[in-house]
């Protein structure tokens, strides 16, 4: 059995111990075996462990462990895959995110690392306005090599991975439970689709039941796995407008679809665009455009003499160069940059005129020849 698979799910079952304490001690003692088999006083020297932590590790030890031995097992049982924060496999957004999870389990086909992702986000409670909207939304997105992210919910959220099933488009399924069961259980059947052509993921191990409490947990990894978060329809208040906020707190793009100025269904996204906190869309054209993703334009003739440039900027432009337009949190892990170095090198190169910023947190050449 994989020993260092099972301390690292026991290390997520520490009382006290987050995301962020979890990829701290990782990242001071190079793997979860190590933490658990370092001395009190080795881990109280760590930024942020005080002494309550270091004796839960000790007082719960015995017990996270075989409960992770448990966890390991039914993943070989049922193919899921343990995907650690610093896997290549682990969501690229995601690993930016502060309160991004230590470590996700997945079930499922498609690639974590498409360049375009979406969340599509909206009511349980959808009018038929919402399910229109969504499955033309997908429908009109087939082409683009788009994967979509949704929560699995009633509403907006499976009308959302259904379409993408119709129209073969990659879909993403995150979960507030874990992956020994489906919830609602009515979506088990797409849910089963899902994994043949998208998948499952989840931070929460099996036998965790669907409680209230996780589901906003879950959003943040709908928002941090996205270039950009699409609210179809929303009341007042809702789950997709905690994970709009989310996406807005991460810097990411966040659109809504209108509507009319009476019905409650959409009073969200109306708040949203009138906030400022999304920008009104009406078609996946006007997301193509705002993202830069509508494809078929004219390749830039761009050439570069790299030599005027330091080690950091080459490496940059090379990344932003080979495409389109580039996510700075993908620049950031290609290029091993700490997000406020890159930002920094991104200003230097923008004021040169060199580079621009697009929406969605995108950069992408100027159309000039050096």
């Amino acid at each position: 059995m994989n020993q260092d698979l099972i301390y690292r799910v026991a290390l997520t079952l520490i009382p006290g111990i987050g995301p962020l304490i979890a990829k701290t001690l990782h990242e001071e003692l190079h793997s979860a075996e190590a933490i658990f088999k370092s001395k009190a006083k080795e881990l109280e020297e760590i930024p942020g462990v005080r002494k309550a932590l270091t004796q839960s590790i000790k007082e719960h030890k015995e017990e996270v462990l075989k409960r992770a031995e448990k966890e390991v097992s039914f993943m070989h049982q049922h193919s899921i895959t343990p995907l650690l924060y610093t896997d290549e496999e682990y969501p690229p957004h995601l690993k930016n995110c502060d309160d991004g999870p230590y470590q996700l389990y997945y079930k499922g086909k498609c690639k974590l690392n498409k360049t375009k992702t979406i969340a599509v986000v909206g009511s349980r409670k959808c009018t038929d306005y919402g399910v229109s909207i969504t499955h033309q939304l997908i429908k009109e997105l087939a082409n683009y090599n788009v994967l979509v992210v949704s929560g699995l919910a009633y509403g907006i959220d499976v009308e959302a991975h259904r379409a993408c099933l119709d129209h073969s488009v990659e879909t993403i399924g995150v979960l507030g439970h874990g992956l020994d069961i489906i919830y609602p259980s009515v979506h088990r059947n797409i849910a089963s689709r899902m994994v043949e052509r998208g998948g499952l993921i989840t931070e929460f191990l099996s036998e965790t039941k669907p409680d209230y409490q996780n589901f906003p947990k879950r959003n943040r990894i709908v928002a941090g796995m996205c270039d950009a978060t699409i609210v179809v329809e929303s009341a007042a208040k809702g789950g997709s407008l905690i994970t709009a906020d989310i996406a807005h707190s991460y810097g990411r793009e966040v659109f809504a679809f209108p509507g009319r100025t009476v019905d409650k269904a959409s009073s969200g996204c109306n708040h949203l665009i009138k906030s400022q906190k999304a920008m009104m869309v009406e078609s996946a054209e006007d997301l193509l455009k705002a993202m830069d993703w509508e494809g078929g334009k004219k390749e830039k003739q761009i050439q570069l003499n790299l030599d005027k440039f330091s080690d950091p900027e080459q490496k940059i432009l090379s990344l932003i160069s080979a495409q389109n337009s580039v996510h700075i949190d993908t620049l950031s892990i290609n290029t091993g940059l700490s997000l406020p170095q890159l930002k920094n090198h991104l200003f230097q190169l923008e004021m040169r005129g060199v580079i621009k910023n697009i929406p969605g947190n995108r950069v992408q050449l100027m159309e000039v020849v050096f």
